[in-house]
């Protein structure tokens, strides 16, 4: 049974003593830069490591310096395509390859404009006439077994299993603004592929699977989406394992 997420409802100086004069002591302040391993702190060096990653297709909101919740993600997602802990933190192994890596990644080769979700590394890439926009980290069903409250229908009870499905589907229906109270929880502009299983913005996005079938992406990057037009009705939606 697909169930997925469901339908919607909306220094300082010293002076010299006796005889002797001394050098000025001074107190230093280190400013790192380049790409380093800053783990998640704001300065410089979360600057390169932002227009690394940018540069590399891991998407991102903004190259200014803030480790937020987008720059998290993008560094899951490299650190998931490189087969490291996806802590979402640069640590010493991230910031060395992310210095070390010239590539650009990519999806499977196609000419085709779709979304490519990998179910094992959980990475979703959006591409368009065949080139890689963006890798996004993604977080979709982790196969378990449940039963919960229908958010729309008071007193029933779903019971399913977390599956996101393997196929080719399309982008069959959409809810553009806003969140949407869906069967299982609550969901952010949807774009709905196979049954009640949609790509979808959520406030949680882990570095494992941890929804009941649907595609999870950051808010702000469901947001991306919708600007850019990447997900049109129509598109395919390719998630293979």
């Amino acid at each position: 049974m697909v169930s997925g997420c469901g339908q919607w409802s909306q220094a300082q100086p010293v002076t010299e003593t006796t005889a002797v004069t001394r050098a000025p002591e001074t107190t230093t302040t280190i400013v790192e830069t380049g790409i380093s391993a800053v783990g998640q702190r704001s300065g410089l060096s979360t600057k390169a490591v932002q227009q690394k990653l940018i540069d590399l297709g891991f998407w991102l909101e903004s190259v200014d310096g803030t480790y937020d919740d987008t720059t998290r993600q993008a560094v899951m997602a490299f650190q998931k395509f490189y087969q490291l802990n996806p802590s979402g933190a640069t640590n010493e192994a991230t910031a060395w390859l992310l210095e070390k890596v010239t590539i650009r990644p990519e999806a499977t080769p196609t000419t085709r404009s779709l979304a490519e979700f990998d179910k094992k590394r959980q990475l979703l890439f959006l591409v368009r006439g065949g080139e890689t926009v963006f890798i996004l980290n993604a977080s979709a069903g982790d196969d378990r077994e449940y039963t919960e409250p229908d958010g729309n229908s008071p007193g029933v009870m779903i019971t399913g299993k977390a599956i996101t499905p393997v196929g080719e589907f399309k982008i069959n229906r959409e809810r553009a603004n806003g969140w949407w109270i869906g069967d299982l929880g609550q969901i952010y502009r949807p774009k709905y592929f196979v049954g009640g299983i949609a790509v979808h913005g959520s406030y949680s996005v882990p570095a494992y699977p941890s929804s009941h079938g649907c595609v999870r992406v950051s808010v702000a990057a469901m947001d991306m989406i919708w600007d850019l037009d990447l997900l049109p009705r129509g598109t395919t939606v390719w998630v293979h394992e």
